[in-house]
């Protein structure tokens, strides 16, 4: 099935290029069936490109998904044409009356902040509030997994001496969870971050239950037990490009970064990488739409508590 996307997003054609699923809203409404409804808070600096990976993610499941996106009124976006934020994205005082299926809250590059420092940080507690009661799932992904544990648990993030960046290997902690089914017993997933959590921080919570872990990358995927609000501190929505992307802006700049490990074939910057957590991103994101969206949220959206 579809996701229901605006006919003009760039997102569209690169999507339907690689035979993705989309639909525009026109055709849509005359379908006799509740579609989902998604809200994806994008506070990457570059958002069309995530548009793009999380809606290839979004339109690979049987369900036919509605698709709005979020902005923050508290930050001006350096990295995104502004007639393409005023034509395809929201403020929360914007959707604030509304009750979503399901929300997204991606990363963010500000992880050497503490996050107090952040100056959209009280409008997004605001926001991770109301998602309490206005949505039924959350999926908090990098910062945002790391945000959204701070906020709700008061889970802290500590500074790692040297970036974290590269393909990892995860061991999967539950198989029994439906997040984790179909999962094999390793996987792989991206991450790109200077910081992270404590896997004692994390199990004080009795609430909060760790899914996967990796040796390298520490914690990983964590959910809380109601399914309700799910964090994944890795990157699966990434392109099989865009730690190399990430990795040549940094030599740009001047940081002289550490080569992504386990990611460009013999660590030959030249060759292209090659792609191990494509099927592992989108089995997670269609459990979590099967699992924790569509088939627990109530057909009334106005039912919601």
């Amino acid at each position: 099935m579809p996701i229901n996307i605006p006919e003009n997003l760039p997102a569209a054609k690169v999507l339907e290029s690689e035979n993705v699923f989309v639909m525009t809203q026109e055709r849509a409404m005359s379908q006799d069936i509740r579609p989902l409804k998604i809200l994806i808070l994008n506070l990457m600096p570059t958002k069309i490109t995530t548009e793009t990976q999380l809606l290839r993610l979004l339109g690979n499941s049987p369900l036919q998904v509605n698709i709005e996106f979020l902005q923050m009124a508290t930050h001006t976006s350096k990295n995104t044409p502004l007639d393409h934020l005023s034509s395809f994205y929201k403020v929360f005082d914007e959707v604030k009356f509304n009750s979503y299926d399901g929300m997204i809250i991606t990363g963010a590059p500000v992880e050497l902040l503490r996050f107090e420092q952040v100056d959209y940080w009280d409008e997004l507690c605001t926001i991770m509030e109301w998602s309490k009661h206005k949505v039924y799932s959350t999926l908090h992904i990098c910062w945002g997994a790391q945000a959204g544990l701070y906020y709700h648990y008061g889970i802290p993030k500590y500074a790692f001496d040297e970036k974290l960046s590269g393909i990892f290997s995860h061991r999967v902690l539950n198989a029994k969870h439906p997040l984790m089914r179909g999962i094999d017993d390793i996987f792989y997933l991206p991450h790109s971050r200077n910081t992270g959590v404590k896997t004692t921080d994390v199990r004080i919570h009795d609430n909060l239950e760790i899914l996967s872990m990796s040796d390298e990358a520490g914690v990983s995927i964590v959910a809380n037990k109601s399914g309700r609000q799910i964090f994944m501190l890795g990157h699966p929505e990434y392109d099989r490009d865009t730690l190399a992307s990430e990795f040549f802006r940094d030599l740009d700049k001047g940081i002289d970064p550490q080569i992504p490990k386990n990611y460009f074939p013999h660590n030959n910057t030249e060759l292209t990488p090659k792609m191990q957590w494509k099927s592992y991103a989108n089995l997670l994101f269609i459990n979590w739409l099967n699992y924790y969206v569509y088939q627990n949220t109530p057909y009334n959206l106005s039912d919601l508590m």
